[in-house]
This record gives C-alpha cells, sequence and structure tokens, in this order.
C-alpha cells in the first residue's frame, strides 16, 4: 500500500520516531484510529436503536409498573 500524507504530518513522525520504528508507529496510529471510528459507529447504532424502541420499552415499563413495586414497604 503506497499513501501520501501532508509533509508537516511526515516532517512531525521523522522527529518523534526512530527511522526503523516508522512504518510500527503510522500502523499503531490507524489501528487506534480505525478502533475509534468502529466504537463510534457502534454508539450511534445503539443509540438509534434505543431511539426506535423508546415507546415500546415505555410501554413494557408502564405494563409492569403495580408489579415492580410489590413487595416494597410504604415510606
Amino acid at each position: 500500500m503506497n499513501i501520501t500524507i501532508p509533509k508537516e504530518l511526515a516532517d512531525e513522525i521523522e522527529k518523534l520516531t526512530p527511522s526503523r520504528k516508522r512504518s510500527s508507529f503510522i500502523a499503531e496510529a490507524l489501528r487506534q484510529k480505525v478502533k475509534d471510528l468502529q466504537r463510534e459507529r457502534i454508539e450511534k447504532e445503539l443509540e438509534e436503536g434505543y431511539k426506535v424502541r423508546r415507546n415500546e420499552s415505555l410501554t413494557f415499563a408502564r405494563e409492569f409498573e403495580c408489579v415492580d413495586m410489590e413487595g416494597w414497604d410504604e415510606y
């Protein structure tokens, strides 16, 4: 794979990493970015799912509300 990055970024990478470690540095940075993007995608999908199921969840909660309080002492 060949990639092109801005010269300023390449200069910073050269300053921060030894020459024999640059590929692994870039690979690790990309792994982290991919992981972050995957997490963001999953969180967005979960949020959308929760929104879609909101009314259904509220209906279930209302149906079982009286049972939920059984056995609790009155305060």
